[in-house]
């Protein structure tokens, strides 16, 4: 009986574990590894483990970075079910075909280079087949309700208040009458966040896989994010030009919807135009709407007085390109929501173009923006930027509003592990290394038995715990 780490190991990408208990094998997560060329690469590369000899997977959530190998896995022989919340499910058509999409628009803008060179062509990484496929493999769970796999293995998902359907896995396990039980964090929640519940508490546990992605760090308290938003508005209503958002299409982007509703008339958003311009953002909306059982008790209250949390009388999904490109005609009073969140594709980058120059006009930074993205060079100050070959003077302001994470911080991560007793050991992941080093200090405070595994490391549930790495 073992865990083997095969991704998120010392990195916040590609998460990845495979647990064997007797003859069988669950894999938890398969995701898609993010990052620089190099990084991105690997995804090509063949499992470290057979697919078709794994008897079920486990998917916390739809983020890429947990389900974006999915079609791959099933490419390479797995033909197992996949155990999700029906939340996940649901997303997961939408983000698995999306990627797929983008998979074959990249492959063949590449054999178009590679033809007029007289190299050989490439393959999508997978196809919208590959990922129909996969979704087909996929069976549906709620929260807190035991399922067993097969005899040896049962399951249990709670609520990780991440984005809809995220999911903290309980694993039982036993193998020749020994019993051991795993709890994988997957991504916890930013507590007392807009819609979703905070994340669940688990009391019992001989090994606990949590996450570390903000292990160094803490979010700003919720009331000044909501100031900050509130006069950004104002300020930009005196300005009488447009706002962009970049903004993620799950999670961010539903977060910003429910606040400009809540807001409505106190950041004079009835005044404005808001577009959601981004059909992945619109088909989640979507989604979100259909599960609304899952809301906190403050987010279902307001949908009982006031119904659906995300629709406004001045709000127009933009579906098609054609209802995009009208956008660039307004020239004040639109509130613009556009995907990619680190602006590297997607729409933002032609709403860019038509506004970034412009003085009059806002930029809003709600989320992360990795290094070397375009995200990141105009928060880091760009005065210009190359949007297709034409630069770009960056003239409109710039504003980088924190504390919309989705992600624990430091606090939150470390307060949920408390909530077990008889201190299990915690393997860090899903992390990069100075984060993950700064929750493992602040752990070793209690005490408990910190490790960081590395790739392809496998930690022996039978045997006495490994020390911790100093």
């Amino acid at each position: 009986m073992d865990i083997q780490f095969h991704g998120a190991a010392q990195e916040v990408t590609g998460s990845c574990f495979l647990v064997h208990v007797g003859a069988r094998q669950v894999l938890v997560d398969c995701g898609l590894i993010q990052g620089a060329p190099a990084d991105e690469a690997r995804n090509r590369a063949d499992f470290a483990f057979d697919p078709r000899a794994l008897d079920a997977v486990i998917l916390t959530h739809a983020h890429l970075d947990h389900s974006g190998r999915l079609p791959l896995l099933v490419k390479a022989g797995f033909r197992g079910p996949i155990y999700t919340h029906r939340a996940t499910r649901d997303l997961c058509q939408i983000m698995l075909k999306d990627a797929a999409s983008l998979n074959e628009k990249d492959a063949e803008h590449e054999n178009r280079r590679r033809l007029r060179q007289g190299k050989r062509l490439v393959e999508p990484l997978y196809s919208r087949a590959d990922a129909e496929k996969a979704i087909r493999q996929f069976q549906a769970l709620d929260y807190d309700t035991e399922r067993q796999l097969f005899p040896g293995v049962r399951l249990r998902l709670r609520d990780a208040g991440h984005i809809l359907g995220s999911a903290i896995v309980e694993l039982w396990l036993e193998e020749n009458g020994n019993r051991r039980e795993i709890v994988f964090s997957g991504d916890l929640g930013h507590a007392d966040a807009p819609i979703l519940r905070n994340p669940e508490s688990v009391h019992e546990a001989d090994l606990v896989v949590l996450e570390s992605t903000y292990g160094d760090r803490e979010h700003r308290p919720w009331s000044e994010t909501i100031a900050e938003l509130g006069e950004v508005f104002r300020a930009a209503r005196r300005d009488e030009g447009n706002i962009l958002i970049p903004a993620f299409a799950i999670g961010r982007s539903q977060e910003l919807l429910y606040f400009l509703k809540q807001y409505w008339r106190e950041w004079g958003i009835d005044q404005w135009t808001v577009f959601l311009d981004s059909p992945m953002a619109i088909e989640a909306t979507e989604v979100y709407g259909k599960h609304w059982k899952l809301f906190d008790a403050e987010a279902s209250k307001r949908r009982k007085k006031a119904g659906d949390p995300f629709s406004m009388p001045n709000l127009h999904f933009s579906r098609t390109a054609a209802q995009s490109m009208a956008i660039n005609r307004v020239r004040s009073g639109a509130i613009i929501i556009a995907g990619s969140g680190m602006c590297d594709g997607g729409r933002i980058r032609h709403h860019f173009k038509h506004n970034l120059w412009r003085e009059q006009c806002h930029v809003i930074f709600a989320g992360f923006q990795a290094r070397g993205t375009l995200g990141r060079r105009i928060v880091d100050g760009a005065e210009t930027v190359k949007l297709w070959d034409e630069t770009i003077r960056v003239a409109a302001r710039i504003h980088t509003v924190g504390g919309l994470s989705a992600h624990a911080g430091q606090s939150g991560l470390f307060q949920w592990y408390q909530n077990f007793e008889r201190r299990p050991v915690v393997a860090l992941v899903h992390g990069e290394p100075e984060p993950m080093e700064a929750l493992a200090r602040r752990l070793h405070s209690i005490p408990v038995n910190v490790l960081m595994p590395q790739a392809g490391e496998r930690i022996d549930l039978l045997a006495p715990p490994p020390k911790a790495r100093k």
